[in-house]
């Protein structure tokens, strides 16, 4: 028998409205979507979101007897968490950020069916719904910490091997080699991949929560220090053959199949206090309209979600102004322009105005760097992962630490990043001490996260996205002297030029 003609009344009025709520939200979002589809394509770490959907459908088709023996009974109040989730979208859309938009996106989806179907049906699919998170792709924030943990295990590893290594940062030196920790030694894409399938292995084999809770975490933890010792037998590989064995391709053929067979064993380990599933006894089918309440709930989503797109066009067609441009600097107190003393640009994409000088006073040198941004978009913004000191395949630069410190000086926030870098183009090798914070239209802010606060506030105030990011520079031996009185004499005249910029948009 078709299934249509096995459906109750309820259903066969609620899924036509079900299907054109999410064709609805689609099409509100269709550029959050294709953004979001375009890394899968691109990027190994998500790829595995190409199945997310279809997996999250299959498990809710498992529970088809017991959902249609349930009736929709829509809940409008489930608006209100979903115009959080709309105005996050706005927020990240208003920064340019992925990550935002796209998870609010998925939760927007979530909530439109469970305002649809009510709580009852919603609790019986809640894990298929949420399951769909999976395919937002989060997680390369993950990926210095992740890095830095890998260099520090492997390091340790050689050392108590018995083999000698010198360490500069995340690049490090044995007898037999050198040996650099990239983005593809981080072990984000075998975490997530394991997360995800971990996550689904748990919510099929076991029925309590705690054993499935456990089994998620055990996916979280064995995964990273599953990458740390394939970090290490890699190193090893190499050293003891020459360097012919586990570099190039091979590398990451090895990462895979020794990844692949922990996984295994963890899922064979897993299976052993499996749990059979609750029998499950169907209620007899209900069969009685939703009436005006699913038409209302339609209506009212379908408004809440329309308002996030509507209100960031509204608001990007008034921020939109000319590009920037910045005026020579000139800057007193005796602070000369004086010819680079390091060769040294740090990698941000595209600015649409920047300017990198160095400055010289009683044989103290400092170098200044800036990176005005304005009309930001996906393409081209001030904070983003790619925007960094030095890139993880620079072959003369490096940072070798990381850090913050407290200041009080007028001008500046009251903490900065610091950085030290490492040159090799030099003998003996270039050594500089970096001060970093952002300049938000006015506001003083030292982390992303306060930037982009700061930019979606400025942004929804109407006053524009207008950010730089500002650098400061010398060599480590005086760095300790030159930094400070640099910015105590510097840092009002380069706030006013950076003010005196966005005046003129």
């Amino acid at each position: 028998m078709p299934l249509a003609t096995r459906l109750p009344t309820a259903w066969q009025r609620t899924l036509p409205l079900l299907l054109a709520l999410i064709g609805w939200i689609l099409f509100w979002y269709w550029e959050t979507l294709s953004a979001m589809v375009g890394i899968w394509e691109r990027s190994d770490t998500y790829a595995h979101a190409f199945i997310v959907p279809p997996i999250a459908l299959w498990l809710i088709w498992r529970k088809r007897d017991e959902l249609l023996a349930l009736q929709p009974n829509a809940s409008g109040w489930l608006a209100i968490p979903l115009a959080v989730a709309t105005f996050l979208w706005l927020l990240g859309q208003l920064t340019a950020v992925n990550a935002l938009t796209q998870f609010a996106l998925v939760v927007t989806l979530i909530l439109a069916i469970m305002s649809l179907l009510g709580l009852k049906i919603s609790r019986h699919i809640a894990f298929p719904l949420f399951f769909l998170l999976f395919s937002v792709p989060i997680g390369d924030f993950m990926m210095p910490k992740l890095m830095d943990w890998t260099a520090a295990f492997t390091v340790t590893a050689l050392r108590a091997t018995g083999i000698p290594v010198y360490q500069e940062g995340n690049q490090f030196v044995i007898p037999s080699g050198n040996w650099s920790v990239v983005e593809a030694c981080s072990g984000i894409r075998y975490i997530i991949a394991s997360v995800t399938v971990g996550t689904l292995f748990a919510y099929l084999n076991f029925v309590s929560l705690r054993r499935r809770l456990l089994f998620i975490l055990v996916s979280i933890l064995v995964p990273v220090v599953a990458n740390w010792l394939r970090a290490y037998m890699i190193v090893m590989l190499g050293h003891f053959s020459g360097n012919k064995l586990a570099v190039g391709v091979d590398h990451l053929i090895y990462g895979w199949v020794f990844f692949g067979v922990v996984m295994m064993a963890m899922f064979m380990i897993g299976a052993r206090w499996a749990e059979e599933p609750a029998s499950s006894h169907p209620a007899p089918w209900t069969v009685t309209s939703t009436g005006k309440s699913g038409w209302l709930a339609s209506l009212i989503i379908a408004l809440v979600a329309a308002a996030g797109p509507l209100a960031f066009t509204a608001i990007d067609q008034l921020d939109k102004a000319n590009e920037p441009r910045l005026a020579p600097l000139t800057l007193s107190d005796g602070w000369q322009e004086h010819p680079p003393f390091a060769s040294w640009h740090p990698a941000f994409d595209a600015p649409p105005a920047k300017f990198q000088a160095a400055f010289s006073k009683d044989n103290k040198f400092v170098g200044l760097y800036v990176a005005y941004y304005r009309n930001q978009d996906y393409q081209r913004k001030l904070v983003t992962s790619t925007n960094t000191l030095v890139t993880t395949n620079d072959s003369v630069w490096s940072v070798i630490s990381r850090d913050t410190a407290s200041t009080s000086i007028d001008g500046l926030p009251a903490v900065v990043r610091t950085a030290q870098l490492l040159g090799r183009d030099t003998t003996p090798p270039t050594n500089l001490i970096v001060w970093q914070w952002y300049w938000i239209n006015g506001k003083l802010v030292t982390s992303d996260a306060e930037a982009k606060i700061q930019t979606a506030l400025s942004r929804l105030r109407g006053a524009g996205d207008d950010s730089a990011v500002i650098m400061i520079y010398a060599p480590s031996d005086s760095a300790t002297d030159t930094l400070p009185v640099f910015s105590a004499q510097a840092a009002g005249a380069i706030n006013q030029w950076l003010t005196t910029t966005r005046d003129a948009r």
